[in-house]
Protein backbone atom coordinates (compact mmCIF):
# COMPACT_ATOMS: atom_id res chain seq x y z
CA UNK A 1 0.00 0.00 0.00
CA UNK A 2 1.27 3.98 -0.78
CA UNK A 3 2.56 5.89 1.64
CA UNK A 4 0.45 8.82 2.20
CA UNK A 5 2.07 11.89 2.41
CA UNK A 6 0.44 15.55 3.76
CA UNK A 7 2.46 18.75 2.17
CA UNK A 8 1.85 21.73 3.55
CA UNK A 9 2.60 24.99 1.15
CA UNK A 10 2.13 28.48 2.62
CA UNK A 11 -0.95 30.35 0.41
CA UNK A 12 1.39 32.75 -0.99
CA UNK A 13 5.54 32.79 -2.05
CA UNK A 14 6.22 28.64 -0.98
CA UNK A 15 9.77 27.81 -2.30
CA UNK A 16 9.07 25.71 -5.60
CA UNK A 17 12.37 23.48 -5.19
CA UNK A 18 11.26 22.55 -2.02
CA UNK A 19 7.98 21.55 -2.87
CA UNK A 20 8.73 20.37 -6.37
CA UNK A 21 11.69 18.53 -6.05
CA UNK A 22 10.39 17.35 -2.90
CA UNK A 23 7.20 16.07 -4.33
CA UNK A 24 8.70 14.52 -7.36
CA UNK A 25 11.58 12.42 -5.23
CA UNK A 26 8.49 11.16 -2.42
CA UNK A 27 6.36 10.22 -5.93
CA UNK A 28 9.13 8.23 -7.49
CA UNK A 29 9.03 6.76 -4.51
CA UNK A 30 5.29 5.43 -5.07
CA UNK A 31 4.28 8.13 -2.24
CA UNK A 32 0.95 9.59 -2.80
CA UNK A 33 0.60 13.08 -2.15
CA UNK A 34 -2.13 15.08 -0.64
CA UNK A 35 -1.42 19.29 -0.29
CA UNK A 36 -3.07 21.79 2.07
CA UNK A 37 -2.67 25.45 2.69
CA UNK A 38 -4.73 27.51 5.05
CA UNK A 39 -6.98 28.89 2.82
CA UNK A 40 -8.19 26.52 0.22
CA UNK A 41 -7.23 28.32 -2.89
CA UNK A 42 -4.70 28.44 -5.36
CA UNK A 43 -1.09 28.51 -3.96
CA UNK A 44 1.40 31.03 -5.62
CA UNK A 45 6.01 30.11 -5.21
CA UNK A 46 7.73 32.25 -4.71
CA UNK A 47 8.92 31.65 -8.46
CA UNK A 48 4.72 32.36 -9.41
CA UNK A 49 4.05 28.87 -9.97
CA UNK A 50 0.43 28.32 -9.16
CA UNK A 51 -0.40 24.69 -7.43
CA UNK A 52 -4.07 24.20 -6.26
CA UNK A 53 -4.37 22.09 -2.98
CA UNK A 54 -6.14 18.78 -2.63
CA UNK A 55 -7.42 20.29 0.83
CA UNK A 56 -7.68 23.13 3.78
CA UNK A 57 -5.49 22.98 6.56
CA UNK A 58 -8.57 22.98 8.49
CA UNK A 59 -9.62 19.87 7.39
CA UNK A 60 -6.70 17.30 7.68
CA UNK A 61 -7.19 14.62 10.03
CA UNK A 62 -3.36 13.37 11.03
CA UNK A 63 -5.08 9.59 10.98
CA UNK A 64 -5.37 9.31 6.94
CA UNK A 65 -1.62 10.12 6.66
CA UNK A 66 2.08 8.01 7.14
CA UNK A 67 4.22 12.10 7.47
CA UNK A 68 3.43 15.68 7.27
CA UNK A 69 5.97 18.09 5.33
CA UNK A 70 6.28 21.64 6.06
CA UNK A 71 7.11 23.34 2.64
CA UNK A 72 9.61 26.57 3.15
CA UNK A 73 9.46 30.02 1.24
CA UNK A 74 9.23 33.40 2.32
CA UNK A 75 5.19 32.72 3.12
CA UNK A 76 5.91 30.13 5.32
CA UNK A 77 5.95 32.65 8.85
CA UNK A 78 1.99 32.49 8.10
CA UNK A 79 2.05 29.31 9.78
CA UNK A 80 4.38 29.81 12.19
CA UNK A 81 2.31 30.48 15.52
CA UNK A 82 -1.04 29.01 13.35
CA UNK A 83 -2.69 26.88 15.99
CA UNK A 84 -3.68 24.08 13.07
CA UNK A 85 0.13 23.80 11.74
CA UNK A 86 1.03 23.39 15.25
CA UNK A 87 -1.35 20.79 15.94
CA UNK A 88 -0.90 18.54 13.40
CA UNK A 89 2.89 19.08 13.85
CA UNK A 90 2.02 17.36 17.43
CA UNK A 91 -0.62 14.96 16.29
CA UNK A 92 2.15 13.46 13.73
CA UNK A 93 4.59 13.50 16.33
CA UNK A 94 2.51 11.72 19.28
CA UNK A 95 1.54 8.89 16.97
CA UNK A 96 4.69 8.48 15.92
CA UNK A 97 4.46 9.54 12.39
CA UNK A 98 7.12 11.41 10.11
CA UNK A 99 7.37 15.22 10.97
CA UNK A 100 9.60 17.05 8.18
CA UNK A 101 10.10 20.66 7.58
CA UNK A 102 12.60 22.48 5.60
CA UNK A 103 13.86 25.68 4.87
CA UNK A 104 12.57 28.21 7.42
CA UNK A 105 9.36 25.78 8.23
CA UNK A 106 11.38 24.13 11.44
CA UNK A 107 10.10 27.30 13.01
CA UNK A 108 6.73 26.05 12.78
CA UNK A 109 7.74 22.39 14.89
CA UNK A 110 9.81 24.42 17.46
CA UNK A 111 7.29 26.61 18.02
CA UNK A 112 4.82 23.39 18.34
CA UNK A 113 7.12 21.91 20.86
CA UNK A 114 7.90 18.83 18.77
CA UNK A 115 11.82 19.71 18.35
CA UNK A 116 12.39 20.09 22.66
CA UNK A 117 15.97 18.10 22.89
CA UNK A 118 15.97 17.03 19.31
CA UNK A 119 18.86 18.09 16.59
CA UNK A 120 17.65 20.08 13.22
CA UNK A 121 18.89 21.91 10.69
CA UNK A 122 16.79 25.10 9.16
CA UNK A 123 17.60 28.39 6.44
CA UNK A 124 19.85 30.23 8.84
CA UNK A 125 17.21 33.12 9.91
CA UNK A 126 15.46 30.53 12.16
CA UNK A 127 18.53 29.24 13.81
CA UNK A 128 17.48 30.83 17.45
CA UNK A 129 14.10 29.66 17.22
CA UNK A 130 15.53 25.62 17.16
CA UNK A 131 18.41 26.68 19.62
CA UNK A 132 15.60 27.85 22.22
CA UNK A 133 14.04 24.20 22.63
CA UNK A 134 16.78 22.08 20.45
CA UNK A 135 20.11 22.22 19.01
CA UNK A 136 20.56 23.45 15.73
CA UNK A 137 23.51 21.43 14.03
CA UNK A 138 23.35 23.39 10.37
CA UNK A 139 23.33 20.65 8.44
CA UNK A 140 21.61 20.34 4.92
CA UNK A 141 19.48 17.52 6.06
CA UNK A 142 18.81 16.32 9.85
CA UNK A 143 17.12 13.29 11.22
CA UNK A 144 16.59 12.64 15.07
CA UNK A 145 14.14 9.81 15.79
CA UNK A 146 10.97 10.42 13.24
CA UNK A 147 11.61 14.79 12.59
CA UNK A 148 13.64 15.07 9.68
CA UNK A 149 14.65 18.58 9.10
CA UNK A 150 16.10 20.36 5.65
CA UNK A 151 18.35 23.79 5.69
CA UNK A 152 16.50 25.26 2.46
CA UNK A 153 16.02 24.74 -1.56
CA UNK A 154 19.27 23.09 -2.11
CA UNK A 155 18.99 20.36 0.19
CA UNK A 156 15.55 19.56 -1.18
CA UNK A 157 16.52 16.20 -2.93
CA UNK A 158 18.48 14.94 0.26
CA UNK A 159 15.12 16.06 2.40
CA UNK A 160 12.85 13.87 -0.21
CA UNK A 161 14.86 11.02 0.01
CA UNK A 162 15.23 11.02 3.68
CA UNK A 163 11.79 10.96 4.37
CA UNK A 164 11.85 7.74 1.78
CA UNK A 165 14.03 6.09 3.44
CA UNK A 166 11.84 6.95 7.03
CA UNK A 167 8.93 5.93 5.48
CA UNK A 168 10.51 2.25 4.17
Amino acid sequence: MPKKVLMIIAPRDFRDEEYFDTRKVLEESGAEITVANSTGQASKSMFGKIVNPDKNLYDIDSKDYDAIVFVGGQGTPVYFDNKQAQNLAKEFNNSGKIVAAICIAPVILARAGVLSGKKATVFPSGKNDINAVGTYTGNPVEKDGNIITGSGPEAAVEFGKKIVEALK
